[in-house]
């Protein structure tokens, strides 16, 4: 027997007035819907029903009920309006700005995240950063954000951490000083807290440290920007002075570094309660600092 051709596919005012009679069970009521009279709704049923050759609707003395056919047409009508509404928000209305607020170390959010913030508008377009930048540990202790940046060996009580960096240490210092005889000489940068190690560095080195003088900062970036100016020799923190190094601005004083147990720490109260964007962001970056670390 052969099959019953395929209706060409109804106008789509007709499929609307359908879908809104059928849901609210009543002509007047989906006109007004629709913005058209009764008789235009009416109209578009029974060409559809012509169309289709199917009665929809039994009309009652108070509105209209779905014919067995009729119902069984509905959910795929509605399937496909929903599937058009939904694709055209995905293609063409914009999603709204989310903002993901982050504490971060001064020297890291200048020298690390604000170069990645190309990369972070391609991968995620809609979010922004409200930074915070932090030139004291007691910063922290503040009421903040969700996400913080922190340097140290890892552990930071009450909050789960992702590592960041892995510190690699090297003096380093201004081109103009690099054919000094003997830069253990020279004046020695010091970084005050956790980066405070020439004692270290020397030590593993086998080398004696013999500074005639030295100048302190408060953070390592300050201390870098004096390297920068031949001011004296910087323990240099990779990753940090990696930009450096490759613009040589700075050079290594020593083929030795010393390999430290701290690094910068992604952190977080609970990651499970961070927002989807906070989600987004924080993968984002432990993907984007993994693939910039040395093999």
């Amino acid at each position: 027997m052969p099959r019953k051709p395929i209706p060409a596919l109804p106008p789509l005012d007709w499929l609307r007035s359908f879908e809104a009679a059928a849901r609210l069970s009543n002509f007047t009521a989906a006109a007004a819907e629709l913005g058209l009279t009764q008789a235009a709704v009416s109209q578009h049923i029974r060409l559809l029903e012509e169309r289709l050759k199917t009665r929809l609707f039994s009309r009652l003395a108070r509105g209209v009920a779905l014919s067995p056919e009729g119902a069984a047409y509905l959910p795929h009508i509605q399937s496909a309006f929903a599937t058009i509404s939904s694709s055209t928000t995905e293609l063409f209305e914009p999603r709204a700005v989310q903002t993901v607020s982050i504490r971060v170390p001064i020297s890291f959010a200048l020298l690390i995240l604000v170069p990645a913030l190309p990369d972070l508008a391609e991968a995620l377009p809609r979010i922004q950063l409200d930074l915070v930048t932090i030139h004291r540990p007691t910063d922290y202790d503040l009421p903040g954000s969700a996400l913080d940046i922190r340097f140290g060996n890892g552990s930071f009580p009450g909050r789960e951490a992702g590592r960041l960096t892995a510190e690699r240490l090297v003096p380093v210092a201004s081109p103009a000083l690099a054919g000094a005889a003997d830069w253990t000489a020279l004046p020695l940068l010091l970084v005050a807290g956790a980066r405070e190690m020439w004692a270290e560095w020397f030590a593993a080195a086998g080398l004696a440290g013999h500074p005639q003088r030295s100048h302190r900062f408060d953070s390592f970036v300050a201390a870098m920007e004096a390297a920068s100016a031949g001011a004296g020799v910087l323990l240099g923190s990779r990753p940090l002075v990696d930009a450096a190094l490759r613009n040589r601005t700075l050079v290594p004083l020593s083929d030795f570094e010393l390999s430290s147990s701290s690094g910068h720490f992604l952190t977080s109260a609970s990651t499970a309660r961070l927002t989807s964007a906070e989600q987004d962001f924080r993968q984002w970056l432990l993907g984007h600092l993994s693939r910039k670390a040395p093999a």
